[in-house]
């Protein structure tokens, strides 16, 4: 097969159409590829759901085999319970995703052992490379002894290792609705959750990479509709819906409203700084204002970062940080090799709110401060032309404007931040305000710039 891997190897993980793009040949190559440039004696190999993942998967350990690596196949598994091998077992690993993305899509998420991640600056740029090189001339020569292929089941120890860091025993009962969007929650809520006070209501828990009942992006708000009811329905304390490889989870309150993961992210970090005062807290700058706040507050130190796994990883690392959290639901633990686990923090929510007597949404509200417009994206023809008109209409007087990530620009009421998609003709703006009034006017001035300007 020749293909153009530029099309699929993206700056954080290998993504595309099966097999239009890519097929068990060239994941034989990345498999290869992997263990060249990570020098990898052995790794670990996992896959979500979708009908092209065994198939893509096994021949990835076959191409890592071939080199000489050892390769322990774990199987149906979640994003972050892959991530909890690479860890646990110390080695490299590779899970076969496509994450929310439709059922004909599939992808490859790597990364070194103990879970460090693998991008374009990390090694991902030289897999590519590689396996361009191999698709045209063939596959590499073998090793002098290839590597084993064996199988082991994870699934149990990631769910009593989660278990051990979140102390779930002596909460008060609580009925939460899990909506896994047929996706990879299905498989790992029953064992994590098995045993504790949880009336748990499952939602679309057969495993389907078709996803018949709705996309498994729960950031989609048409996507949580269902679970909104159902909490509704069921009197329930709390709703969670998982993305398709389950490394995020987003949170509905008793009334079936969404949570913001802004709102989780600075509970969760008021709960690692109780652990560890003074800790450092990593969010990326189109969290809400209020993480850093709630952080200063519980005398830890905030951090600012881009948007982006690879570059919330690289600042824990790099700041021994305890906790990390994006508006995207991803949230990410020093106790859990910095990696991202939407599960942690479902767990952490459950022990804060089965901990006390009120309800949901009362416990969030001291964490839920300003009024924010969400992600609105603007297809435009040119994104800098676009971004140029927006900074020079808010230059000037008490406004700073910083490009960390894109362009953020900042008043004594409110932010925005403005960034171009890398993969779509998109900009992405964010707004953030005081109040409702305010957010809603600075929103509909700068999509108005925006627009326009095309």
């Amino acid at each position: 097969m020749t293909t153009d891997l530029s099309q699929i190897v993206k700056a954080y993980d290998v993504r595309g159409v099966v097999p239009d793009q890519w097929d068990e040949t060239l994941a034989e190559l990345f498999g290869a590829a992997f263990v060249r440039v990570t020098e990898a004696e052995a790794i670990v190999v996992g896959h979500d759901m979708r009908p092209s993942s065994p198939g893509l998967s096994d021949a990835f350990a076959r191409g890592a085999a071939r080199l000489g690596a050892d390769v322990t196949l774990i199987g149906l598994c979640s994003t972050d319970q892959l991530y909890f091998a690479s860890g646990s077992l110390g080695l490299p690993g590779a899970m076969f995703t496509a994450s929310h993305n439709p059922a004909q899509y599939n992808g490859i998420k790597m990364c070194r052992a103990g879970a460090a991640p693998v991008g374009q600056d990390t090694g991902l740029a030289q897999i590519r490379e590689l396996a361009e090189e191999w698709s045209g001339t063939g596959a590499p020569e073998a090793a002098a002894t290839t590597g084993t292929i064996t199988r082991q089941d994870t699934l149990t120890d990631y769910a009593s290792y989660l278990r051990s860091l979140v102390d779930l025993t002596t909460i008060r009962p609580l009925k939460v609705v899990v909506d896994a969007g047929n996706g990879m929650g299905g498989h790992t809520v029953p064992t994590v959750f098995e045993g504790l006070p949880l009336d748990v209501v499952p939602m679309y828990f057969e495993l389907d990479g078709t996803f018949p009942n709705h996309e498994a992006n729960p950031l989609d708000p048409k996507n949580i509709v269902d679970l909104q009811a159902r909490v509704r329905a069921e009197g329930a304390d709390l709703g969670l819906a998982f993305d398709g490889d389950a490394d995020r989870c987003f949170v509905v309150d008793e009334r079936g409203e969404p949570v913001s993961p802004s709102a989780i992210t600075a509970l969760v970090a008021a709960r690692e700084l109780a652990k560890t005062p003074g800790g450092t807290i990593i969010h990326n700058l189109i969290t809400s204002w209020s993480v850093p706040e709630v952080v200063r507050e519980q005398g830890g130190e905030p951090v600012r970062t881009r948007v982006g796994h690879s570059f919330i990883k690289e600042e824990m690392a790099k700041t021994g940080a305890i906790f990390g959290g994006e508006h995207s639901a991803h949230y990410y633990f020093k106790d859990f090799w910095n990696a991202d686990t939407g599960m942690l923090a479902a767990l952490h929510v459950l022990a804060a709110l089965g901990g006390q007597d009120g309800t949901l949404s009362d416990l969030v509200s001291v964490y839920d401060r300003y009024a924010a417009s969400g992600e609105i994206n603007s297809t435009v023809a040119d994104q800098a032309a676009s971004a140029a008109k927006v900074r020079a209409a808010y230059e000037g007087g008490d406004i700073t404007l910083d490009d960390l990530d894109g362009l953020t620009v900042t008043a004594e009421d409110w932010w925005f931040n403005l960034r171009a998609s890398n993969t779509e003709p998109l900009l992405r703006l964010n707004v953030e305000a005081r109040d409702a009034a305010t957010m809603a006017k600075i929103r509909d001035e700068v999509l108005a710039l925006v627009r326009s300007a095309d």
